[in-house]
């Protein structure tokens, strides 16, 4: 820990609180429209920050979505590349009656800073970027190169940056990628995740009558959307959880002996999960799995929204002429989107009931991934995390997708080091979402020390 950028990231702690407190109030909800501007204030609030602090080339890339921040330091001679990643966009903050205090007025309590993106993911994007001023700031340059590239689009599936990236362009050459967006598995246990979970993220359209209809005059005689639909969901998952879509299983591929025997180890308590973090009478899912099997290694199907009809107060006796659902799978290594999704497709069109028709439309998916644990990026990660909280690493998959990280695999071939900060109790997408503010600073030192042991 003598480490003077690590000193340097010590005394200027209370400014970076601060300063990520001012990211913080910038309303960038990337789902929705009216805040396309206040994405675009996050991203120039970034890249004057970069250039700040001494990045280089630092610019703004246009996508077809919100704009990507670019920066770069490339000077320390026959050291890696890292590709830094993080996204500055957050989740809209609804329901807004839950918040303690509003999710864009930054509030400290209890060691926590509340507000909407204070973990996912401005926070750990800060993180990054101070540990990348301490560096240039202690040492007048970086002990590896870096590329900085952050994104606005994670949320609504990066559509911007995974075209980018496919076009594999020049300045995003590198030897890994540096993702933090991520979590500790306990509070205080350093922890890298080596896998994710892929997805795909649908809508499921069904159409009846022409037009809405009087349910007294039609009832009975005109098919109801919202039957044909909620029958079609009914058919998707059988009463223990799994999945009834034929062949969607068959590419799935079991966790290795030695990797279920450390998930085993790891300090996992399923009853305070269930009471604490899930606040549900029962856990459920697929028999025969463990909790910790269910949530990383294993495909899931679940229903987020079904809009439509009349919702209003009162009443209102019509058939709705259309329901719509949101439906999204979780993927697991080895299963690929495309295949997952038309084996959906033509179930769902195979068991719809009579008298209705439906469209199935993809909105945005993400491959999953496992990376390997005995690569040296990987390698300096654990002795950086040992240095910094003074505990071996774990290692465990996350059951959340980052599209992204499988893009950097698949377009330009570079294994990703996800070291993440978060808690699993932090409300990620949530009301009063947090971030520790312990782990804000100790995420910063494991940064700073993970960049010094890389170019060792």
């Amino acid at each position: 820990m003598s480490s003077p950028a690590v000193a340097f990231a010590t005394q200027n702690h209370a400014r970076f609180v601060g300063e990520l407190k001012d990211l913080l109030r910038i309303p960038s909800i990337s789902t929705l429209p009216e805040h396309k501007g206040d994405c675009r204030r996050a991203a120039e609030f970034l890249a004057a920050e970069l250039k700040r602090i001494g990045m280089e080339n630092v610019r703004l890339i246009d996508t077809s979505g919100h704009p990507l921040v670019y920066g770069d330091w490339l000077h320390a001679a026959a050291k890696p590349t890292a590709l830094v990643y993080g996204h500055y966009d957050v989740q809209p903050a609804d329901p807004l009656d839950e918040w303690i205090s509003p999710p864009f007025e930054p509030t400290e309590r209890s060691g926590n800073i509340y507000s909407r993106g204070a973990v996912d993911d401005k926070g750990q994007v800060w993180a990054q970027v101070k540990a990348l001023e301490s560096l240039l700031a202690a040492n007048k340059g970086l002990p590896i190169n870096v590329r900085v590239l952050f994104e606005g689009e994670e949320e609504v599936g990066g559509e911007g940056i995974a075209a980018y990236v496919a076009s594999k362009p020049d300045n995003l050459k590198a030897d890994f990628a540096l993702v933090s967006d991520t979590e500790l598995f306990a509070e205080g246990l350093p922890t890298l995740c080596v896998g994710l979970r892929g997805m795909i993220y649908t809508e499921l359209e069904v159409r009846g009558a022409k037009t809405d209809l009087h349910s007294g005059m039609y009832g009975g005689a005109a098919p109801n959307p919202f039957v044909a639909l909620a029958q079609i969901i009914a058919k998707l998952k059988d009463e223990n959880g799994r999945i009834e879509i034929p062949g969607f299983y068959d590419d799935v591929i079991a966790p290795s002996p030695e990797e279920l025997a450390a998930w085993k180890s790891l300090p996992f308590d399923e009853e305070h999960y269930r009471k604490t973090e899930v606040g549900s009478s029962k856990l459920v899912g697929e028999s025969g799995f463990s909790v910790l099997e269910r949530t990383w290694a294993r495909p899931t199907l679940d229903v987020h929204g079904i809009p439509g009809g009349f919702t209003g107060a009162g009443a209102k006796t019509v058939i709705p002429a259309r329901a719509t659902a949101k439906i999204s799978m979780r993927l697991v290594p080895n299963m690929t989107p495309a295949k997952a999704f038309a084996l959906y497709k033509s179930y769902v069109e195979k068991i719809a009931p009579a008298g209705v028709e439906v469209d199935v439309r993809l909105i945005h998916s993400g491959d999953a991934c496992l990376i390997p644990v005995n690569n040296p990026y990987v390698q300096a990660a654990t002795r950086a995390l040992h240095d910094v909280w003074g505990k071996d690493t774990v290692f465990i998959r996350s059951g959340g997708s980052i599209p992204i990280v499988g893009d950097f695999d698949r377009h330009l071939g570079l294994p990703s080091v996800m070291m993440g900060f978060g808690l699993p109790d932090d409300n990620i997408h949530a009301p009063n979402e947090k971030f520790k503010l312990q782990n804000f600073e100790l995420g910063i030192r494991s940064l700073i020390r993970f960049m010094e042991e890389a170019g060792h």
